[in-house]
């Protein structure tokens, strides 16, 4: 009898035991509310600046812009048509740019900002991505002044005490040289 319950015993734990661990739920589930608050309110900024840009388009007819696939628009102060280099990747490139609000007021000056010097795409300076995306559709000597939406330009953060936050700018930015690397 007592080898049964045994047996039993054994065959019972040996049966609990096979069994796989269950994932621990969470005791409170947040919804996405949150997220798809922050993104709605993202598209409402996005189409008041957008709407921005485009009356200040609008406004000029003499200039020719240009709207780029990474979401800003262009342009041409000076163009180079002779010359069909860009930079690229890992290209050493110098230039000099300034920063303005939209109506004109000039935030950074290219005398504030000194004569800068990037590596495209492998440089970790403070550079807004609407400079580092337009830079790469320009060649030297040439001057383009970029129209940036918030998100491409300073966003959430803005300047200290010079630029709020969400505020579109315009830019321009003058390409000095490109230095290609030098391959071993």
């Amino acid at each position: 009898m007592r080898s049964i319950l045994f047996i039993i015993f054994v065959a019972f734990i040996f049966f609990v035991s096979c069994k796989s661990p269950e994932a621990r739920r969470p005791v409170k589930q947040a919804s996405g509310t949150f997220i798809e608050a922050s993104a709605e309110r993202n598209k409402k900024i996005f189409e008041s600046e957008k709407s921005q840009i485009e009356a200040l388009i609008n406004a000029d007819s003499t200039l020719n812009y240009k709207s780029s696939d990474s979401g800003f628009w262009y342009h041409y102060v000076t163009k180079d048509t002779l010359t069909s280099q860009k930079p690229v990747l890992g290209d050493k490139i110098t230039f000099t740019y300034n920063v303005k609000k939209l109506d004109g007021t000039v935030i950074l000056s290219e005398e504030e900002n000194g004569l800068q010097q990037y590596k495209v795409d492998q440089s970790n300076q403070e550079l807004i991505s609407g400079i580092r995306d337009g830079i790469k559709l320009m060649k030297v000597g040439e001057t383009i002044t970029f129209l940036f939406p918030s998100y491409k330009a300073y966003g959430y953060y803005g300047i200290d005490n010079k630029l709020g936050t969400n505020v579109p700018i315009q830019s321009t930015v003058t390409l000095k040289s490109i230095e290609q690397p030098i391959e071993n």
